[in-house]
């Protein structure tokens, strides 16, 4: 997964990340929203909506700007998003999980399992592969 650097709105997220692990909360979610203000095409706007979920105080808001990010990633037509395909069904799965959804947090669970394979191993993918099986323990879909 090969992210640009220089990307105007990679950069954001990328601020925003680093106020995040700072614990600066508000600066962080406005650097995302200024993001989602910047993108000029769907992949910068999956970017922005995948980190703009992140700072949702409701599980509807995280719903909805988690189905922005893949409506987005969809719409990108390359394999510039191939590999968030895991991680937003992730997203997703939770977010379903925490309406009460169960039967939908499974669907996007396995989604996520189907592609955690197009990850490069490593930390991320590590972490991402262990999000959707403890995911898919909560809702009942495995026994681990």
């Amino acid at each position: 997964m090969d992210i640009d650097p220089d990307n105007p709105v990679v950069k954001l997220c990328v601020r925003g990340m680093e106020a995040e692990s700072a614990g600066r909360l508000d600066e962080a979610s406005r650097l995302f929203e200024l993001a989602w203000a910047e993108h000029t095409d769907n992949y910068e706007a999956c970017i922005a909506a995948h980190y703009l979920a992140r700072h949702q105080e409701s599980a509807e808001q995280l719903l909805h700007w988690n189905q922005i990010a893949l409506d987005h990633a969809d719409r990108v037509g390359d394999d510039r998003v191939r590999g968030f395909y895991p991680s937003l069904y992730l997203n997703l799965g939770n977010a379903h999980e925490q309406l009460g959804d169960h039967a939908e947090a499974a669907r996007y669970y396995q989604l996520g399992e189907e592609r955690a394979g197009e990850l490069a191993d490593g930390p991320y993918a590590e972490m991402v592969r262990g999000g959707i099986a403890r995911g898919r323990q909560r809702v009942g879909q495995l026994d681990l």
